[in-house]
């Protein structure tokens, strides 16, 4: 009761304080919200534990409830103000899920990797599409349009269910200690669904152009879309440099240059437009690739703080979830979501009669690839740019379905760690005895912490 009480408590002060600072400058009234956010995310993740539920969903709920979305004791423009420190947070998280992948590990596994990385992709585009396209005289957002263009709206639906989200795999098996194979093979599966989501997302617009009705696509978005993923990946990689270069020259004050590259990488990502997570995964890659020695030292630093990074990252999103529209598209959104999960199921399945592939992944893997998160909501905002007549419908429709499966994706992640006999259940600590993912090897180098 004590931690219910303390939450009280913080959410009278932030009312209180919330009235008082009604005029202020909006930096003034941010740097508050996010000290508030803190501490309720932090009571928020001990509340979370005691129900058996992760430390992020406890962060997410929090997050949402102290939000505009609800509350309303943080404040729309204060969300968007903190927006740069999500990004720089995020560029964290990201840094230490690509420091997890390495080329060794990833050619011993490369066929079934492929085979699950298909199975994730393929099956939840296909269909959600086939399904969207057949009941879209229903969908609001494409009732009133011809086929081609109600075609065009299932291939979007269908590429956002292809998307995963890295940074929720990556907070789960930090928090969870689970350093086993499957953990690491679900890691490189939803890394391999982000990186493939823009190219998908590219490919349908192009091919789109033929079936959508005059004025109704903008192609140039498409393009947008490539030179985003390629400039985010090559960001990445220069800063993943620069990172060597630090590490190599000072044997000292690890900290505060992963938060210098943090900011670095959030800066970079808004003038440029790029994609903070996509340049974090680029830049961890590198390290763990090409300068190992120095990649321990860093992930070991970025170990220290990730706690306090995740209850940012987690607490705004939750802050800066929108799910009222839920209440006129809730059969929708469930009809949607549902059908990415079952796919996700099937597409394992199938993906679990290749040999390399053991029964653990094939039977619980898909648990922990439905979390969705900031490249789905990135990709959304383009499909809103890339459709001008019905895109800022399609793009609402887009985010409540992310807000869904971001909600309940570190539920089941969770659940699939504990299937899996990585993380103990009472515990919540990692059991290192879980079975082989892939045959011969695993995806991620073994032993890294």
């Amino acid at each position: 009761m004590g931690w219910v009480a303390s939450v009280f408590a913080l959410g009278l002060m932030m009312a209180l304080l919330h009235r008082v600072t009604a005029g202020s400058p909006v930096e003034a009234r941010a740097t508050l919200a996010l000290g508030f956010l803190l501490l309720v995310a932090l009571a928020g993740g001990d509340l979370a534990k005691r129900a058996r539920l992760p430390r992020v969903t406890g962060a997410l709920l929090i997050g949402f409830a102290a939000g505009p979305a609800w509350l309303g004791l943080i404040r729309r423009d204060e969300v968007d103000a903190l927006q740069f420190v999500a990004d720089a947070a995020v560029a964290l998280i990201a840094l230490a899920a690509g420091s997890e992948l390495t080329l060794a590990a990833l050619r011993t596994g490369r066929m079934a990797l492929a085979r699950l990385a298909t199975g994730a992709i393929a099956f939840p585009f296909i269909v959600v599409t086939l399904v969207a396209w057949s009941v879209s005289r229903g969908l609001p957002i494409a009732a009133h349009q011809p086929w081609h263009d109600r075609l065009t709206v299932a291939l979007v639906l269908g590429t956002l269910a292809a998307a995963a989200s890295p940074a929720i795999a990556i907070a789960l098996i930090d928090e969870l200690r689970a350093r086993g194979p499957f953990s690491r093979s679900l890691l490189a599966v939803t890394v391999a669904q982000d990186v493939a989501a823009p190219i998908l997302f590219t490919v349908v617009l192009v091919a789109s152009k033929a079936l959508a009705s005059g004025g109704a696509l903008r192609l140039t978005v498409a393009g947008v879309a490539a030179l985003e993923l390629a400039g985010s990946l090559a960001a990445g990689v220069a800063l993943g440099v620069l990172l060597v270069q630090y590490a190599r020259l000072v044997q000292r004050q690890d900290g505060l240059w992963l938060v210098a590259a943090a900011l670095l990488a959030a800066a970079a990502a808004r003038l440029l437009r790029l994609e903070p997570l996509s340049i974090g995964l680029a830049a961890g890659f590198y390290l763990a690739n090409f300068s190992p020695v120095e990649s321990g030292r860093l992930r070991h630093e970025l170990n220290r703080g990730a706690p306090i990074v995740y209850i940012i990252v987690f607490a705004l999103a939750g802050a800066g979830l929108q799910l009222g529209v839920l209440a006129q598209l809730w059969p929708w959104v469930l009809l949607l979501a549902g059908l990415r999960v079952v796919s996700l199921r099937y597409g394992l399945r199938w993906a679990g009669r290749h040999p390399d592939v053991t029964p653990a992944l094939a039977r619980t893997g898909w648990l922990g690839l439905i979390s969705q998160g900031g490249t789905a909501v990135a990709l959304a905002q383009l499909a809103r740019r890339a459709f001008p007549e019905w895109g800022v419908s399609l793009e609402t429709l887009l985010v409540a379905i992310i807000g869904v499966h971001e909600l309940a994706g570190p539920i089941c992640f969770r659940q699939a760690l504990v299937r899996a006999g990585e993380v103990l259940d009472r515990e919540g600590e990692g059991a290192h005895g879980g079975e082989a993912a892939l045959g011969g090897g695993t995806v991620v180098a073994s032993g890294r912490v």
